[in-house]
Formats: C-alpha cells, sequence, structure tokens
C-alpha cells in the first residue's frame, strides 16, 4: 500500500497525524506547542466551540510543553513531535536520545520549584509510558488524552 492510500485509510477511519522533526532547530518549545495549536486547528478542536472543548486542547498544549522540556532538560533535546488522533484520544510523543527513564517525583511537594512536569502529564493524560527500540539509543516518551465530547 502506498503511503498515500496508507493515509487515506487512516484519515476514513478518523485517524490524522502530523510529525515535526527538531534536528536543527532552536527554540524547540515554543515551536511545538505552536505546531500542536496548528494541528488541533485543522482538526476542528480550536476554536473551542465550549470550555471542556478549549480545556481539552490547552490540556494537550501543555502536555506537548511538558515533554518536550523534559527531553530538553534531561536528554540533550527532541529530535521529533509527533501528535496523531483519532475519534477518541489524542497521543502525542515526543523522540530524543536520552537514556533516561522519565518518572513522576515522588512525593510531589507542589510548593517545590521545578519537578512537576511528569505529574502533570500523569494528571491530564489517559496513559502514557516510553518506548524504547531495540538496538537503538534514545527512546520515545508517549502520552495520550482524550478527545473532547
Amino acid at each position: 500500500m502506498s503511503a498515500e492510500a496508507a493515509a487515506a485509510a487512516q484519515a476514513a477511519r478518523g485517524r490524522q497525524a502530523r510529525r515535526l522533526d527538531f534536528r536543527g532547530q532552536s527554540g524547540v518549545v515554543p515551536l511545538a506547542r505552536d505546531f500542536a495549536r496548528q494541528a488541533l486547528y485543522a482538526w476542528g478542536w480550536l476554536p473551542a466551540a465550549t470550555a471542556d472543548q478549549r480545556a481539552a486542547a490547552e490540556d494537550v498544549l501543555l502536555v506537548v510543553s511538558e515533554l518536550v522540556t523534559n527531553a530538553c532538560l534531561h536528554a540533550e533535546g527532541p529530535d521529533e513531535l509527533l501528535i496523531a488522533r483519532d475519534n477518541k484520544v489524542i497521543r502525542v510523543e515526543v523522540s530524543d536520545r536520552g537514556a533516561g527513564q522519565p518518572a513522576p517525583r515522588t512525593p510531589h511537594r507542589a510548593g517545590r520549584p521545578g519537578g512537576h512536569g511528569m505529574f502533570i502529564v500523569q494528571r491530564l493524560c489517559l496513559d502514557w509510558g516510553v518506548h524504547r527500540t531495540p538496538g537503538r539509543s534514545g527512546k520515545t516518551v508517549w502520552a495520550e488524552l482524550g478527545a473532547p465530547a
């Protein structure tokens, strides 16, 4: 199946995806947020018709910011952002070359500066995790959020 046919089949099932390559880019956190915002507009999540839809879109932008920021702080920066959606879920993936394992800081202390990124991701998302490809360095940190009603 050609790439065009695969994309058409995914669109027919309601799945759409966009990728952003960060290599050679600077200012990657605002770049990632702008890219995600453009995807949300293209997919009809923005402008939001209701407060719940606006909150869902803001949650996506916050998760994108947190995952990209973590890649900058702990993994020499991100390589790629994938944002994909179907009718029920939006998935955010940030790939980097880091070997570390992200985890919410425990115990979480709200008044302490820093260390809130994965706690925020954990609280906002349906699920999240880390995917590693055997034989390759780096990882992909992914998170899934529910689509607004």
